[in-house]
């Protein structure tokens, strides 16, 4: 990827990616829109004074009522793939709590939504040519091109459509149309990876939560022959357009990591408590990029001063002089002002802003 062109905080991002000794180690503070609706200008406030993670921001820039994503709002909907998502508290993410596959007798009427004709969230055609010109548009201004996926795009949709627990014993029993589900909905990403990479994408952004608090919810083997063979089959596809591929994931994945970065994976967002540093710094540093999800359980409880020692001793644990460690934290309504303030003072102390 030429970085000729590109704005410094891309082209450190990209080193980073890639170890090629970047200036800073990029640091992101993901604040929920529960968050901005509780606290209001007085998070505002703490947003203004760090510029240096928040380059750009405006007073008034952010409306705190609006909830732009419909997955954020309260009450409930139904997907473009007939899986119906509530939410009871607003500004939090939905959750799935209706299956159009719970009984596989429903399968064989059972149609994929048109990925390029009907949007995941609703029925509403995408506008292409719209996201082709917002592509072009970051590129000439030197930003990131990026494509993405839904959240939950793979792993997340099979269980969406079958139920969890279902899901569960289609996989322990080796249920033989499990192949043609999961075949369904590789073939629906594998549509939406291409039209972003042919529109231009530079980096696709994925996030499918596979593991739990503690574990795997299936075991490796099971990982390696149902789903490891869709993540290399979609992300060898960005690699072959020179396109990077960056994976979110939830829960504990220590054991399948090898997997990912073997399927293409060129930065990881793991979380802190359910993997340790320890185990991203044995299994992942130096491999991949680690784009590290702080302790957000911690976050609520912590006083500053323990704030700031966890996320210096991440940096010690994971950082290296070529790069490969990114830092993210993210803000939920639960966590004190106070120690809002504390991540971003320390973020700026040990890196500075991402893309």
């Amino acid at each position: 990827m030429n970085l000729e062109n590109k704005t410094k905080r891309v082209q450190n991002f990209l080193k980073t990616a890639h170890f090629q000794h970047p200036e800073w180690i990029p640091c992101n503070v993901g604040i929920m829109p529960a968050t901005w609706k509780k606290y209001r200008e007085e998070l505002e406030e703490i947003v203004l004074r760090h510029p240096k993670i928040f380059p750009g921001y405006k007073r008034g820039a952010r409306n705190f009522d609006l909830m732009e994503n419909k997955r954020y709002r309260k009450g409930k909907f139904t997907d473009s793939w007939g899986c119906t998502w509530a939410n009871i508290a607003e500004g939090l993410a939905s959750v799935v709590v209706a299956h159009p596959i719970e009984d596989w007798n429903d399968f064989e009427a059972f149609q994929a939504p048109d990925p390029l004709t009907k949007g995941d969230v609703l029925d509403e055609p995408p506008d292409w040519q719209k996201i082709e010109k917002n592509l072009r548009a970051v590129k000439q201004n030197g930003g990131l091109a990026r494509g993405n996926l839904r959240h939950g795009f793979m792993y997340m949709r099979l269980w969406y459509l079958r139920g969890f627990e279902n899901l569960m014993m289609d996989i322990a029993l080796d249920e033989p149309r499990l192949r043609p589900l999961i075949e369904m909905v590789l073939n629906h990403n594998m549509q939406l990876i291409r039209k972003y990479l042919d529109m231009g994408a530079e980096y696709m952004f994925f996030g499918d939560d596979l593991g739990w608090q503690k574990s795997l919810p299936i075991s490796p083997e099971k990982f390696r022959m149902y789903l490891k063979p869709c993540y290399q089959e979609m992300f060898n596809l960005c690699r072959k357009f020179g396109a990077g591929v960056y994976l979110h994931s939830d829960g504990h994945i220590l054991e399948i990591i090898p997997d990912l970065i073997e399927c293409g994976a060129n930065i990881i967002n793991p979380q802190t408590r359910a993997n340790t540093l320890e185990g991203l710094e044995k299994v992942a540093r130096g491999k991949v990029c680690i784009r590290l999800d702080l302790d957000r359980q911690l976050f609520p409880f912590a006083a500053p001063e323990e704030i700031k020692a966890h996320i210096k001793e991440a940096v010690d644990k994971l950082n290296l002089p070529q790069g490969g460690l990114m830092l993210s934290a993210a803000c939920l309504p639960d966590i004190p002002l106070e120690n809002i303030e504390a991540i971003c003072e320390t973020f700026e102390e040990v890196g500075g802003p991402s893309v």
